[in-house]
């Protein structure tokens, strides 16, 4: 249970480095809240994937998979979001499994 709730606030914090800038652009509340829903709960995935690979490379991995379906969504009104998209889930994504693999291990 204690590694569960590292997990969950690593992903907190995820969650809320990926909404700042959202928040500094105005934008949609609904936005905000899936983008800081989806690092919550990718704060409690990626750091209990084990795929035998540096923890850097694993959640690069699992960020830039799971920003595909957010990029389809975004692109039909913002096609230049994408960079900005991937970008962040490529940080965030090594920030999670690097946070994970030293304070869960």
């Amino acid at each position: 249970m204690h590694n569960i709730l590292i997990a969950l606030v690593i992903g907190i914090i995820a969650g809320i480095i990926d909404v700042i800038p959202m928040l500094i652009q105005k934008l949609d509340k609904f936005a905000n809240l899936s983008a800081f829903t989806h690092w919550v709960v990718l704060g409690l995935i990626i750091p209990f994937v084990s795929w035998g690979i540096d923890p850097w490379l694993k959640g690069l991995i699992i960020g830039e998979l799971s920003a595909i379906p957010v990029i389809i969504m975004v692109w039909k009104n913002d096609k230049k979001a994408f960079l900005p998209i991937l970008l962040m889930s490529a940080l965030l994504g090594i920030g999670v499994a690097i946070a994970g693999a030293r304070f869960i291990g």
